[in-house]
């Protein structure tokens, strides 16, 4: 870029910067940031160097539910039906048409072309879930009895899942990343005689694994129609979702047994990236008590924000951040990672990506996904004229000096950054990362690139994924907040390691993690239940995450 230009331009932002700082100060809130960006966050509850410490928002107690007297999940999506009953609910596109698409290396793509989101409106999903909860208890699912979902993310999973919630049927959910062997050990562990699940992984990995499932007996498809059933063991029958609707439908609510707060809502199975998966049991006010503080750390939360779900809904991740939603009245739209984007491998060239259709105000995403569009966006600069390159790399770095200031910059967000934002459907006010650590870099490109803060925040499935998560006023890097008002952390000594816990200027050691929101154990696994959590000597439930930690880490 020309040196002369470069110049100029830097002075022209210089004068602009001079002349708005003092109204710009005053009048955007950049004070009122600051000020919250910089306050203290938590604190320890008394003078033991191990803490616990507790976020200033819980400070004399810990929260543990959202609503007065709404003590299981059936419950609290009741009272969001009965506040938000015509609003939209849950949201699925409609499938124009699918092609084959030849790549130059012979390979065959499908592609897709998308329509507009239909939408159940949540007084429809209410009753959708009651039918499909008393046609399973038609089809002699028992409360208390587990029955398992294993299913992509879509509309018709968190509406089983609110079925099972109403009419106490503990959900055991496994990854569709699963492998055969896992599968068929999460089913068998659990003794389930029902499973949901749709076409393709019926016939992908479902079929094959039937046999080491022996008091499976009724599989209920989430898609579609059931056609001739074949191959199949002469002890299972298989229904289509609908049909099991219509039979509830015709009995509703004659087989209803309704939770107890202390009841098993989920047996969650963790990925088992270390060995058999482990599932790990959730109560009704254990999930209550971890969205309560993810939605506390989420300003405005409300029936105006729409979340766009495509992580899967097996991972607590997903699951959480899918019920903080409903709770609150918001819209959400469903997606796969195929789909999301204009440029996703799926969407047919000049088609409309999931985003760019949804437009969402709310999104979750692990690193890995960020990364990536990291790399495709700077990819694209890369191949720009000088004078874009110089112009995008000046914007960039004059908004990243802004935002570590706590200010916006409302006017390289519409000229530069528009565009990049777009990619997201351009209205996104707060992403959220969770899964594994964020780097410092990718955390910096989406704020300045997608114009909105990024909370990253630390959980387990053990914990509901609820454990800290950063204020969306901080936009410091490599932090991930305090602890949530559900929850208390305190730090065990590492003697091996030689992390104490006194250690000077800051506290180090392994991350324990206490709370409403810490569950119930370890399905049939009493020795790694004993091994993993605790109880202290004011009843409270610790789980020891075997994560070491220096406290710097957290924004306290």
């Amino acid at each position: 870029m020309n040196p002369v230009l470069l110049y100029i331009l830097h002075f022209f932002m210089w004068l602009y910067g001079v002349i708005t700082f003092v109204p710009w100060f005053l009048m955007s809130g950049a004070r009122e940031r600051q000020r919250r960006a910089k306050r203290i966050k938590a604190k320890p509850i008394n003078e033991d160097p191990s803490g616990p410490f507790r976020s200033v928002d819980s400070f004399q107690s810990l929260a543990s539910s959202l609503y007065p007297g709404c003590d299981t999940l059936d419950k609290v999506f009741k009272h969001a039906t009965d506040l938000f009953k015509d609003k939209g609910c849950l949201g699925t596109r409609e499938v124009l048409s699918e092609e084959d698409e030849i790549q130059p290396n012979g390979k065959v793509f499908k592609k897709v072309i998308l329509g507009k989101y239909n939408w159940m409106t949540y007084d429809e999903a209410y009753l959708a879930a009651s039918h499909f909860g008393s046609g399973l208890a038609a089809l002699d699912q028992k409360p208390r009895s587990n029955i398992a979902i294993f299913c992509e993310t879509r509309a018709e999973w968190i509406i089983s899942a609110q079925a099972c919630f109403m009419y106490n049927f503990p959900l055991v959910t496994l990854y569709a990343t699963l492998g055969g062997p896992a599968i068929a050990h999460g089913l068998a562990e659990t003794e389930v005689t029902h499973i949901i699940t749709s076409k393709e992984l019926l016939q992908s990995k479902l079929k094959s694994i039937l046999p080491q499932v022996p008091l499976l007996r009724h599989i209920i498809l989430v898609d579609g129609n059931v056609t001739q059933q074949t191959n199949y063991p002469n002890n299972i029958s298989v229904h289509s979702m609908t049909s099991v609707q219509a039979l509830g439908a015709r009995q509703a609510n004659q087989h209803r047994s309704s939770p107890k707060a202390n009841d098993i809502a989920v047996i969650m199975y963790t990925s088992g990236s270390t060995g058999i998966p482990k599932g790990v049991m959730i109560s009704h006010s254990n999930i209550i008590a971890g969205i309560t503080g993810m939605a506390q750390r989420i300003p405005n939360l409300g029936e105006r924000d729409t979340y766009i779900g495509y992580l899967p809904l097996a991972h607590v991740l997903e699951l959480s951040a899918e019920l903080v939603c409903l709770s609150r009245g918001c819209g959400v739209g469903y997606s796969s990672p195929q789909t999301l984007s204009d440029q996703s491998t799926k969407v047919k060239k000049g088609s409309k990506g999931d985003a760019s259709e949804l437009q969402p105000t709310l999104m979750a995403a692990v690193p890995e996904i960020m990364d990536r569009i990291y790399k495709n966006v700077m990819s694209k600069v890369a191949t720009m004229s000088a004078v874009q390159k110089g112009l995008f790399s000046l914007a960039y770095n004059y908004k990243m000096k802004q935002i570590s200031r706590g200010y916006s910059t409302p006017l390289c967000d519409r000229v530069v950054f528009w565009k990049v934002r777009k990619l997201l459907g351009g209205k996104l006010r707060v992403l959220l990362s969770g899964g594994a650590p964020l780097s410092a870099a990718t955390q910096r490109f989406m704020n300045i690139c997608f114009c909105c803060p990024v909370g990253q925040g630390y959980g387990l499935t053990e914990t509901c994924g609820a454990g800290t998560i950063t204020e969306l006023c901080d936009f410091s890097t490599g932090r991930v907040g305090a602890p949530l008002v559900c929850c208390e952390i305190r730090l065990k000594n590492w003697e091996e390691g030689g992390y104490f816990n006194t250690d000077k200027p800051c506290p180090r050691g392994e991350i324990l993690i206490g709370g409403p929101n810490v569950t119930m154990g370890y399905y049939k696994n009493e020795l790694k239940t004993k091994d993993d959590f605790c109880v202290d000597e004011n009843g409270q439930r610790w789980f020891c995450t075997e994560m070491l930690v220096n406290s710097t880490l957290m924004a306290a």
